[in-house]
């Protein structure tokens, strides 16, 4: 067993959820998501999440041309965002895996598969991200 947490980022869904103007630069939005989950790599999120921690971000979209980087890995929806999250849950089940989500049809999807799931405030008020 994988002892390295992964944590899956709904990331349609993340940067949905804070009317910032998003809407006008999807791709910018999800490139400065993709940028401030990268501490949450080496540093976890203080009192919810030890480190390390395999960060993956799941893109669609406008925002499927967005790079990873080296503590984020980003995949790309080649259809479906939230069939591309089932399956990276489907694809580790012998790992932690946490889901960042407000989806409710994905979250009953993931928890099915043994995932927790998570919502964007969980994430957007940890310590780490503050």
């Amino acid at each position: 067993m994988d002892e390295t947490p992964l944590l899956i980022v709904d990331g349609a869904n993340v940067v949905g959820s804070r009317p910032n103007g998003w809407w006008r630069d999807r791709a910018g939005a999800a490139a400065r998501l993709r940028d401030s989950l990268a501490p949450v790599a080496t540093t976890g999120l203080p009192a919810r999440l030890a480190a390390p921690v395999e960060v993956v971000l799941v893109v669609e979209g406008a925002a499927r041309n967005v790079p990873g980087s080296d503590a984020v890995r980003v995949v790309s929806a080649a259809g479906s965002g939230d069939d591309t999250v089932v399956d990276l849950v489907a694809d580790a089940p012998r790992r932690r895996r946490l889901v960042v989500t407000a989806d409710r049809e994905l979250r009953d999807r993931v928890t099915a598969l043994g995932a927790e799931v998570y919502g964007p405030r969980w994430l957007r008020d940890a310590p780490a991200n503050t």
